[in-house]
């Protein structure tokens, strides 16, 4: 599993100018399976992602988001393999 943090690099009107492409990227994202959660930073200074793949996967999967392709976003990856969960989130550790 990857955590990746998004920390955004223009003014947030910038960011949501392209909010909208962002969000469906996401979506095809959730519906490839690679993307498990996603949500914004409070304060709102960028997200977090959780994705499943290989590198070369996510690599393709940042690369083809709008705030990489704009400039809008710097991606910090995290590989994490998570060894314990809460209750109903043993998928997690696939």
């Amino acid at each position: 599993m990857f955590i990746l943090s998004l920390t955004y690099k223009v003014d947030l009107t910038e960011v949501d100018r392209h909010l909208e492409t962002h969000i469906a990227w996401l979506k095809a994202g959730y519906e490839a399976g690679l993307i498990l959660a996603s949500g914004r930073k409070n304060p709102r200074s960028g997200g977090v992602i959780l994705a499943r793949g290989d590198r070369l996967q996510i690599g393709a999967l940042i690369a083809a988001d709008p705030f990489s392709l704009y400039g809008i976003a710097d991606y910090s990856i995290t590989d994490f393999t998570a060894t314990m969960t809460a209750p109903g989130l043993e998928a997690l550790m696939e």
